[in-house]
């Protein structure tokens, strides 16, 4: 049995920490929130059976976390004979978050409460050259205005950029399409929004979102291969992201490739091998070749779908390859770029046999199964690990949608912070 210890006093006569009733208190209203803060509704009977304590003592947690304003009823189960009984969930505007992801040309912002529901989203194009930290500021606000929530009322906020992130500093460097995104970057956005702010590698944060949601559901060990503008990949084991120790894991496009050209200066903006070999321009080119696509420099800048030119993008001409299947065209545009996709693949699964490979990006999306499976047939045909390949399944703003759990999951650990003192 728990027994209440005595105030003591210091020098200075501030009385000690309460004791173990107080703490376990705590514990308690911490274990309930816990179960409710996803947003699913429980009635008494249901949380004392899921923390194993008594219905009299679930009463008295619900009742001082509906003194903070963090829990409400908000309806009722039919109990059968009896009386209905009440359902319990956590109240959604106890914290709200912004998320973000930053591209050369494209803000793109998300809103969401606690819960993780998004109740607004706000997308504007951009030079990709003006102050990061203006940029950012007035992205939210926007987003914010749209939403019906203050800014002030923001307790995380999570960016989204190309490039690497720096593990020391947590600022971005070598992002070729963003020049203004620099060291000092994370400091000033800290310091004009007055709350936490992590920036993160794009493709980690797409990863994020596969992991939570998509095709890596349930995987410990997988890779995700980012094929668009860029060449990334991000690396989970044992349910952990890999960063690596500068943070620069996962560049697979300055890999050697053989018949690519290996650049002498990391600063050269192209990338490297992997990136000439199977970068969204070289989908292009190839395209081009097959009668899928017009060749570099007549299609779209750095973003993905139709340019200004009209021209396709890499994903509007692998999606016009696999409609066009069996074409014998189609059919070897497919092979050769699996094949080229293959090698970085293998390159990967050969050091760390991570046994689930998703292609993402627009070119992995666009590329579906057609895609994937030929993969998976040229990395067991040139290597001997033989992991499974498959096609992103977030098909809508995947950075983004990492972003948002990783913002709402800080907002929730805050929150269970706050209750346990």
């Amino acid at each position: 049995m728990a027994t209440q210890t005595g105030t003591n006093r210091t020098g200075g006569g501030a009385p000690s920490r309460p004791g173990t009733p107080s703490l376990l208190r705590e514990l308690n209203d911490r274990a309930a929130l816990e179960l409710l803060i996803d947003g699913r509704s429980l009635t008494r009977a249901q949380l004392s059976e899921l923390t194993g304590v008594s219905k009299v003592t679930v009463a008295q947690m619900l009742a001082r976390l509906e003194e903070r304003g963090l829990v409400a009823a908000v309806g009722s189960q039919n109990g059968g004979r009896g009386p209905n009984a009440t359902l319990y969930s956590v109240v959604p505007s106890s914290a709200y978050v912004a998320a973000l992801y930053v591209e050369h040309g494209l803000v793109s912002t998300a809103v969401a409460d606690v819960t993780g529901r998004v109740i607004a989203e706000a997308r504007e194009d951009t030079n990709g050259e003006g102050d990061p930290v203006e940029l950012v500021r007035s992205a939210v606000d926007r987003a914010c205005h749209r939403a019906g929530v203050s800014v002030s009322m923001l307790s995380a906020f999570v960016i989204g950029s190309p490039g690497i992130v720096d593990p020391a500093t947590g600022d971005p460097r070598l992002s070729y399409n963003l020049p203004a995104w620099h060291e000092g970057v994370l400091a000033g956005l800290r310091g004009a929004l007055h709350k936490n702010v992590l920036i993160e590698n794009d493709v980690n944060l797409a990863a994020m979102a596969e992991h939570a949601i998509g095709a890596a559901a349930g995987a410990d060990d997988f890779v995700l291969l980012w094929i668009g503008v860029g060449m990334g990949l991000a690396t989970v084991l044992g349910g952990r992201l890999h960063r690596g120790a500068s943070g620069a894991a996962g560049e697979i496009g300055w890999l050697p490739m053989p018949g690519a050209p290996v650049t002498s200066d990391v600063g050269y903006p192209a990338g490297g091998g992997l990136q000439w070999l199977a970068g969204a321009e070289a989908v292009r080119a190839i395209a081009a070749e097959h009668g899928f696509a017009p060749g570099p420099g007549s299609g779209p800048g750095p973003g993905s779908g139709p340019g200004l030119s009209g021209a396709p993008s890499a994903g509007d001409a692998v999606r016009a390859a696999v409609a066009a299947v069996p074409a014998e065209r189609a059919e070897r545009f497919l092979d050769e770029l699996a094949r080229r996709v293959a090698l970085g693949a293998a390159a990967v699964c050969t050091v760390i046999d991570p046994g689930l490979v998703v292609l993402g990006g627009e070119v992995g999306l666009a590329g579906g199964t057609a895609l994937a499976e030929r993969v998976a047939a040229e990395v067991a045909r040139i290597c001997p690990v033989r992991p499974r390949v498959v096609p992103t399944a977030v098909a809508t703003e995947p950075v983004l949608r990492g972003a948002l759990l990783t913002a709402v999951n800080q907002a929730r650990a805050d929150l269970l912070a706050s209750v346990a003192g």
